[in-house]
């Protein structure tokens, strides 16, 4: 195929475009956002979790948290397997009608319950037994956010002296430990310095390009194989969660996101020149087709999940309404951060999902992980402006490491928040245990020693992927469940999300069946075994169901009633 790779690019944009500027503006009017009334962040403005932040600051720390593996790896993955043109539409049309509505409305329903996160909110809105249940699926997805996002982070720093001139990882681990320094530093100079946000930003990210270049030149590794290497950052990565996860958020977690953000734009600008101006071509098929003999990948519902993060996640969800909706200045912020903050990940998925449309079949590249043909990628992309292709490599792995990176304290801190929330867990000694309640099955986790059907060695990350996609995505169904609960009570348009809630469950939900349908024949069988994702993912069926039939009882007791925000009466 020879057409141009801009065209494949440029319609998802046009979508994205169309949603932010006509579809963002009517899901604020019909949420009846008022910048009148006092957000959470203004209320309480605690100094350490309630701080009103700039929109243009929160939408970098916010798109940092969420913005992780799951819009590159999963594009990747279902382009390798079912073509680009399938994950292209959804990616378009999920982000924009599915995606984005369950970002924004997550975040607007946090602050309006006093910044709580989503699980709390719905003891309000569901009752306490459907919050008990959503908020023990809430804590087991953010297990496998850690336990999948560490691992990959951990293979990224590994030193593979095979690789030759092309082993980036020890110079990718010290790029992203002085990444993190520059982080630190620019928040205790927001704190105290007082150093305005336009000199700040003239400094520091300048800093950075000087952080990816001093990497290279100063690598930090580990002694011993590959998997005693991974395994070492893996402990290393947690530790770095438990104490991050603990710290004041204007310390690390908001001026690594405003810094992390500006390697993120630098993508987008790379990814989107590339496309506009890179000459590339349209090598890889629109549409999949088996190998002889070889039966056809399962499209429906496994495409959907696979791509996960790209067109939506409940991941997001736990963001907004666990550190974003602590730190809303306005109301109406509410659009450029959740629902903006979507598109910008569904650009995301566009790009790296254009990183194997230019692949022929059959090209080496595609044995690659995905960090590798997102990187290389990236790298083609990047000589657009010139620079060398290793270099372009480099900055790709350090893009991917940082998309990671970000994630992982966020999913930490939200664990704690959870069992704070849950247990009753209070003060300085209630917060460590809490992160540390929320890291212990990670760290159990990391030393599972898994192989594929040739006894190969297996990365965790790829093992839990699956369930991962599909648990995350699920957890996004549940939250628009319950959004559409709050809508019904409030006489708004509730079938704004009632509708890519029930789309969302059928594709989930179907999915984890086709997960632990293998292990349910074990079962059956009498072979029972406690198999890491076969078991989880049933347990995480039955949580799901158990929720599910709470909601619906719920909503037959209940009446619509208008308790709040008299000012929507006239958008009904």
């Amino acid at each position: 195929m020879n057409a141009p790779l801009l065209w494949a690019g440029l319609a998802p944009l046009a979508v994205f475009a169309a949603g932010f500027f006509f579809y963002s503006r009517w899901l604020s009017r019909a949420f009846g956002l008022d910048d009148a009334r006092p957000t959470p962040a203004q209320r309480v403005n605690d100094g350490n979790d309630f701080v009103p932040v700039r929109p243009a600051v929160l939408l970098g720390q916010h798109f940092a948290a969420i913005a992780a593996v799951g819009p590159i790896a999963g594009p990747i993955i279902a382009g390798a397997a079912y073509g680009w043109l399938p994950g292209l539409i959804w990616i378009a049309l999920g982000a924009a009608f599915i995606g984005g509505v369950h970002d924004f409305s997550a975040l607007v329903l946090s602050v309006r319950h006093g910044g709580r996160s989503i699980g709390a909110v719905l003891r309000d809105v569901l009752g306490p037994r459907a919050s008990i249940l959503f908020t023990a699926f809430i804590w087991l997805s953010l297990i496998y956010v850690i336990v999948v996002f560490t691992d990959l982070t951990a293979a990224a720093f590994v030193n593979r002296p095979e690789l030759g001139e092309r082993n980036f990882g020890p110079g990718v681990a010290t790029s992203s430990l002085l990444y993190l320094a520059l982080a630190a530093a620019l928040g205790l100079i927001w704190r105290w310095g007082k150093m305005p946000l336009w000199a700040s930003t003239a400094l520091f990210v300048p800093a950075l390009g000087l952080a990816i270049w001093l990497g290279q030149k100063l690598p930090i590794s580990f002694a011993g194989s590959a998997l005693e290497q991974q395994r070492l950052w893996d402990l290393f990565v947690l530790a770095y969660c438990f104490a991050a996860s603990l710290l004041p958020l204007w310390l690390l977690l908001q001026p690594r996101g405003y810094l992390g953000g500006f390697i993120l734009y630098a993508t987008f600008a790379a990814g989107i020149a590339g496309l506009l101006f890179g000459g590339k071509t349209l090598a890889f098929p629109a549409v999949a087709q088996p190998a002889p003999g070889a039966p056809a990948p399962l499209f429906f519902p496994l495409l959907f999940t696979t791509i996960a993060c790209g067109a939506c996640s409940g991941f997001h969800g736990l963001v907004s309404s666990g550190t974003s909706s602590k730190q809303l200045a306005r109301e109406s912020d509410a659009r450029l951060v959740g629902y903006g903050g979507m598109l910008l990940e569904g650009l995301v998925a566009v790009i790296a999902l254009a990183t194997i449309m230019m692949l022929a079949p059959g090209s080496p590249e595609l044995e690659l992980g995905p960090d590798e043909i997102y990187a290389r990628g990236l790298a083609h992309f990047l000589a657009v402006f010139g620079l060398p292709f290793a270099s372009g490599v480099i900055f790709g792995k350090l893009a991917f490491a940082t998309f990671i990176y970000d994630t992982l304290d966020v999913a930490a801190r939200l664990g704690r928040y959870v069992l704070e929330e849950s247990l009753g867990l209070t003060g300085w000694r209630g917060k460590v245990a809490a992160a540390a309640l929320t890291l212990i099955t990670p760290l159990a986790a990391v030393f599972i020693s898994a192989y594929d059907a040739s006894e190969r060695p297996l990365p965790l990350w790829k093992l839990f992927w699956p369930t991962f996609g599909a648990s995350n995505q699920l957890l996004a169904a549940m939250t628009l469940v319950g959004v559409t609960a709050w809508l019904w009570r409030e006489k708004r348009r509730w079938w704004v999300t009632g509708l890519p809630a029930a789309f969302m469950l059928v594709v989930t939900l179907s999915s984890l069946f086709v997960i632990v349908r293998p292990w349910l024949g074990q079962v059956a069988t009498g072979s029972f075994s406690l198999d890491p994702v076969g078991t989880t993912a049933f347990i995480l069926l039955l949580l799901a169901f158990a929720y599910l039939g709470e909601a619906v009882r719920q909503a037959l007791r209940a009446t619509p009633t208008s308790q709040e925000l008299p000012r929507s009466a006239a958008l009904r």
